[in-house]
């Protein structure tokens, strides 16, 4: 059993991931990150590819320093993230899902649709949706 985390390096994938080590904590279960980054998300301010490899870099350190067990999984190519998501979440029996999530408006939802509600609708395990504290 895992505890698996979307992460992106964004206030919102830094609040996911801290909810989600600690549940890993918590259930003592290995914490799998996936890491999906790139023009698939629609984040009008993307990190770049340098940072994002800087930010998982530091979380593949801060974990291994912590002693938690932890897998990292950064898929390459034309692939859709909720599906990553999902087949990550099966592939390692995730007991839970961590998604961080954004305000939006409901017409922005509608027309362009949204990872973390395709997760929630088509999740097999529990899915913790947070948001990052004000700044």
């Amino acid at each position: 059993m895992s505890v698996v985390v979307g992460y992106i390096e964004t206030p919102e994938g830094r609040a996911a991931l801290e909810a989600g080590r600690a549940a890993a904590v918590l259930l003592r279960e290995q914490l799998v990150i996936i890491n999906v980054s790139g023009p698939h998300h629609g984040l009008r301010h993307l990190p770049t590819p340098e940072d994002e490899e800087k930010a998982l870099a530091a979380v593949d350190r801060s974990l291994a320093a912590e002693g938690l067990a932890h897998a990292i999984v950064h898929p390459v190519g034309d692939y859709d993230p909720a599906e990553e998501i999902l087949r990550v979440a099966a592939d390692h029996a995730a007991s839970l899902l961590v998604l961080g999530i954004r305000r939006r408006t409901p017409v922005g939802k509608l027309i362009m649709g949204s990872t973390a509600q395709r997760v929630l609708l088509e999740a097999d395990c529990p899915v913790l949706t947070v948001r990052p504290g004000p700044d």
